[in-house]
């Protein structure tokens, strides 16, 4: 097979430095499967490992791009057959394996997801880390007693993402969704997303938060961490839930047991990575591909060719990207 581009991040003494670079197949990590990797994304992780922002890199150099979807083009496993259309995201993909940011991947077979019906290569990169994030976040939600009558859930970086497709998926299913932002001029795309109601963060009173506030939210998804967190810990119904899957505005957490003893509120890690089981993957795939599907994904996302990668990077560390970019492999 002839040589293939991929962009390599490598790390340097003082950050990073990224450029297009000529692979073959046997340069490639091990792993069962070989993909043509026809669709990627670009989330806020693959922005800080090519940015050199975050120590994220597990390698000196690695191609990046924690999400793919693509072909199989061979399989050492039975579970895969030449011609199969799968996704994988997350796992150790652009950070300690070769990711997919190329027009090739090899990958462990037990990291592939055929792709369930009702979903094309292109949606699966449209929802990748960040919607499979988000359906994680409801189904497990969901598990802890979740539903559209119990009253409206907050969904904080709203315009994000994971946010962006939270609301979509929640509203679909018949909630209340309030959509929490520090951009006033998103008002319009949240509501388009299906939120009902907009909320501004510089409308909270974050200096004075009170151990127990007006019960409020039945369920609530947060993608920043900090304070906004430890608000709406406070402002929980009865048995409400809060799924906690970032930490952009801080890793702390400053905040008492009294939400979870005396209303019996649950706080819920949501691990994309490394925590699901097989099983609960393709679930949550499946969901997606399902009612948990946005009839606006197409609306919610940008595709940009392979090319102009490195121009988005920036944008997503200054907070300048609304929705999902799917970069397209073979443009």
């Amino acid at each position: 097979m002839d040589k293939f581009k991929a962009f390599l991040i490598t790390q340097q003494d003082k950050g990073v430095k990224c450029a297009y670079t000529d692979f073959a197949l046997e340069d490639l990590d091990p792993g069962e499967v070989v993909i043509r990797v026809a669709y990627s994304d670009v989330n806020y992780k693959d922005a800080l490992a090519a940015t050199g922002k975050g120590r994220i890199l597990l390698r000196t150099a690695c191609i990046g791009g924690i999400d793919l979807a693509g072909t199989v083009v061979s399989s050492a496993d039975a579970r895969l057959s030449k011609g199969d259309a799968v996704l994988a995201v997350g796992h150790e993909l652009g950070v300690k394996h070769h990711g997919g940011y190329a027009e090739y991947a090899r990958i462990p077979a037990n990291w592939a997801v055929k792709l369930p019906r009702g979903l094309t290569l292109w949606e699966a990169m449209a929802f990748g880390t960040a919607g499979y994030t988000a359906g994680l976040a409801v189904v497990k939600m969901e598990h802890n007693g979740l539903n559209p009558a119990g009253g409206p859930v907050i969904v904080n970086g709203a315009t994000g993402g994971v946010g962006s497709i939270a609301i979509a998926a929640l509203a679909k299913l018949g909630y209340h969704v309030v959509a929490l932002t520090g951009k006033a001029e998103g008002a319009g795309y949240l509501k388009k997303l299906g939120a009902a109601e907009v909320k501004l963060r510089s409308e909270l009173d974050l200096s004075n938060i009170r151990p127990l506030d007006k019960a409020t939210w039945q369920g609530a998804v947060d993608s920043l961490g900090g304070e906004v967190l430890a608000w709406m810990a406070s402002s929980m119904k009865f048995n409400g839930v809060i799924a906690s899957i970032g930490l952009a505005a801080g890793f702390t957490l400053n905040t008492t047991v009294m939400p979870f003893i005396l209303r019996g509120v649950s706080l819920l890690g949501i691990n994309s990575t490394d925590a699901p089981s097989a099983d609960l993957e393709r679930r949550v795939w499946e969901r997606l591909a399902g009612d948990l599907k946005p009839a606006g994904l197409k609306e919610m996302a940008k595709t940009i060719p392979f090319g102009e990668l490195p121009k988005v990077f920036d944008d997503f560390i200054s907070a300048n990207v609304t929705g999902r970019i799917v970069v397209d492999l073979n443009a």
